[in-house]
């Protein structure tokens, strides 16, 4: 009996096991979309409005400003980095439940234009924050997330009707799926687009907004197993490419 007890705390135990971290997955610091910091951290973007945007809307731009919270003596700014923040200036033709979407694209446009692109987010995610700079409309922001299924899930983030950079969150819901049972276990999901909400009764001839850092606190850990390299699709490509292949005769 005792020795079913250990094994049975051992198997929750490792099963409970997190190693959980903040990982920076966007930082707006460069829009031509270099690696500043070892992993891609910047990102192309693109800003939509909604049906009744006015001519002209919208404008956006990477601007060299940035929450002084970010940056401070123990955590200064990297050599070599210029700090940015991803702004956007709009204006609607009415009132109402008007929007403007912030999407991930990639480098390179397609025959249609700029391709969408979500962003990997890595482990399974926990929350997720970002800076916004409001200037105290009545605005709320939202957050697009797709499952390994292909399946989108909105969730609401925060209203925006203050002044200045603000740090906004929202925690991942459980019923989201990020793992399965079969190997590999981990299915992470990937931000598709941020999206700003006007309100029926608030002012929309003109407004700007702007993004800066978006990070996640999300648990990396896998539970380590005799080889595990074969639940890497990469690695698994790569040995297939090297292996001796055969087929049904």
């Amino acid at each position: 009996m005792a020795l079913i007890f250990l094994l049975a705390s051992n198997l929750f135990a490792q099963n409970d096991t997190e190693n959980l971290q903040s990982r920076i997955i966007e930082r707006f610091d460069d829009p031509a979309g270099t690696d500043l910091y070892g992993t891609r951290q910047n990102f192309r973007w693109i800003v939509r409005g909604s049906k009744f945007i006015s001519e002209g809307f919208p404008q956006f731009a990477w601007v060299e400003t940035y929450p002084e919270a970010l940056y401070n003596r123990n955590n200064p700014i990297p050599p070599g980095v210029t700090p940015r923040a991803l702004g956007a200036q709009a204006a609607f033709d009415r009132q109402g439940y008007n929007y403007l979407e912030f999407i991930p694209v990639e480098d390179e446009d397609g025959e249609d234009g700029p391709v969408p692109t979500g962003i990997e987010i890595p482990g399974i995610v926990k929350n997720l924050d970002f800076w916004v700079w409001g200037s105290n409309y009545n605005f709320y922001m939202e957050i697009h997330l797709q499952d390994y299924r292909g399946i989108s899930h909105v969730l609401r983030v925060d209203d925006i009707n203050y002044r200045g950079w603000q740090n906004l969150r929202v925690n991942i819901p459980t019923s989201i799926p990020q793992n399965v049972t079969y190997v590999p276990q981990r299915k992470g999901l990937e931000l598709v687009k941020i999206v700003l909400w006007t309100t029926p009764d608030e002012n929309v001839s003109g407004f700007y907004v702007y993004l800066d850092q978006i990070k996640v606190f999300t648990d990396v850990f896998q539970q380590p197993f005799d080889g595990e390299i074969l639940s890497d699709p990469e690695e698994v490509d790569q040995l297939w490419n090297q292996g001796t292949q055969g087929g049904a005769n």
